[in-house]
């Protein structure tokens, strides 16, 4: 799931069919990577090699798959109770991997989205290959989740996505280069979140984690939304990666209690701005790549971006003022203590059981046409 305000947009990892073993040679400082196969593959990733027979090329998957989306569109069927909800496929986004599908409902002459799919092609590392270098060790998560944890999250696969390196006049290789993801493993890492099991098991042992990462993700959004010029660079993966730091240092159970929503929040909101101060955000997964270096996030706009947050910071969260008079339960808390206000970080998406049959439905039949 991606928004908070209105949970409507989801992605998902369409895995690529590919040899078990592959050749991973890194192209910057641990995200980036060209793929070779050992052997001339075959099947259908056949066709998206380089020349050479054995590079594969990310922008001929980038290319194809829009058409291979739009292909699978147009053989669809909605089910018969469903005729007035068809897919429709979204322009392409620029520097985006992902191709976005649309849930349209028809009523008379009005057309309405109900979701949206962002279906992202990924390459997947078997575990028994294991991780770049880069990452081998895995996440600093020792105090936090334990080093048990932290050994079987080595374990797990992590995937590849064509995404191309930032910056210009780009080699050949650089063009054709596939960024490292390990979203699954943060998911997983955010669902489990405490540092004793019995973490948010019952009313008892709840924390706040999860409420402050949302607020987080809102205050991202309404930044972007007010200052998209000075803030392209921001995504909400800078506060993802902020905000697993920060699990990392604030460990215990006790430091995270329902009650305390308002100080954790702010000492996240702090972190992020410590980040945007000192130019320096290490990938949670990479500590040698820096989100916030000058190559992929300018001066100006880091020093922008750090500004706004004090703003915020020393302004009461404007920008978490909720629109509308509903609020949530976690507005409520913050309403009464020294934040004052915030969004209504959490609404259920109010569609019928439809959607969810047709989802599945749709990115297997994706799935089936793309990989056989």
């Amino acid at each position: 799931m991606v928004k908070i305000h209105k949970p409507d947009e989801f992605d998902l990892m369409l895995r690529l069919k590919a040899p078990s073993h592959f050749n991973m040679t890194m192209l910057d400082t641990g995200l980036f990577y060209r793929i070779d196969f050992f052997r001339s593959p075959q099947g259908p990733i056949r066709a998206f090699l380089l020349e050479n027979k054995h590079t594969l090329s990310a922008s001929k998957i980038l290319n194809e798959m829009p058409r291979l989306v739009r292909k699978f569109i147009k053989t669809y069927q909605v089910p018969k109770n469903d005729e007035q909800c068809c897919w429709e496929v979204n322009r392409k986004r620029p520097n985006t991997p992902a191709v976005t599908l649309s849930l349209c409902r028809t009523n008379d002459s009005n057309k309405e989205k109900l979701i949206s799919v962002d279906v992202i092609p990924a390459l997947e590392v078997p575990s028994s290959q294991g991780w770049p270098m880069a990452a081998r060790d895995g996440p600093d998560v020792n105090n936090w989740l334990g080093k048990k944890v932290r050994q079987e999250i080595k374990s797990w696969s992590c995937f590849f996505v064509p995404k191309r390196m930032n910056g210009k006049n780009l080699s050949g290789e650089a063009k054709e280069s596939w960024r490292i993801s390990f979203s699954h493993i943060e998911k997983k890492i955010i669902l489990w979140h405490g540092n004793k099991k019995t973490c948010c098991e019952s009313t008892a042992t709840k924390c706040c984690r999860k409420q402050c990462y949302m607020l987080l993700k809102s205050l991202i959004e309404g930044l972007k939304q007010r200052f998209p010029k000075e803030l392209e660079k921001l995504c909400s993966y800078h506060g993802k990666t902020a905000f697993l730091h920060i699990l990392s240092i604030r460990y215990k159970d006790s430091m995270w209690a329902p009650r305390q929503l308002p100080a954790c929040f702010l000492n996240l909101l702090r972190a992020l701005e410590g980040h945007a101060h000192s130019g320096v955000l290490p990938h949670f997964f990479v500590p040698d790549s820096n989100l916030f270096s000058l190559d992929v996030f300018p001066c100006r706009a880091l020093n922008f971006l750090a500004k706004a947050l004090e703003e915020q910071r020393r302004e009461g969260l404007p920008l978490l003022k909720p629109p509308a008079p509903i609020q949530s339960p976690v507005v409520d808390k913050l309403s009464n203590s020294e934040i004052q206000s915030a969004p209504a970080a959490v609404r259920f998406l109010d569609t019928t059981f439809m959607i969810y049959l047709l989802l599945p439905v749709a990115i297997a039949m994706i799935y089936v046409l793309f990989l056989i």
